[in-house]
């Protein structure tokens, strides 16, 4: 298994370096459950999209707006917040790093 902090600082400077301001990869795929790692570099984002079945936000590294018309929600290294059951997004307040649990379907 990869080292998550390794892991971490080798995409927050790939998404440094990205067009888009991104980098991601899928770390774990078993039946409905996903976990992906995201990197964001300061002021870029996730435009808003659908919520998963279910799903977990992890800061490993900066800071990070999770946006939803009910309430954003701001976190830093080492919080987390369950994924909002509406549209969301999230934008990179500073270089960031999140791990990303979600489940698919059932």
């Amino acid at each position: 298994m990869d080292n998550l902090a390794r892991l971490a600082e080798d995409h927050i400077a790939a998404a440094r370096e990205a067009e888009h301001g991104r980098s991601a990869e899928l770390l774990l795929h078993d039946g409905p459950l996903r976990q992906s790692l995201i990197a964001l570099a300061e002021g870029f984002e996730l435009d808003e999209h659908e919520a998963p079945t279910a799903g977990a936000l992890l800061v490993l590294r900066g800071r990070v707006r999770l946006t939803a018309p009910g309430g954003d929600v701001e976190l830093a290294e080492h919080q987390f917040a369950a994924i909002p059951q509406e549209r969301h997004g999230l934008t990179a307040i500073q270089d960031a790093a999140v791990l990303l649990t979600t489940v698919t379907g059932i």
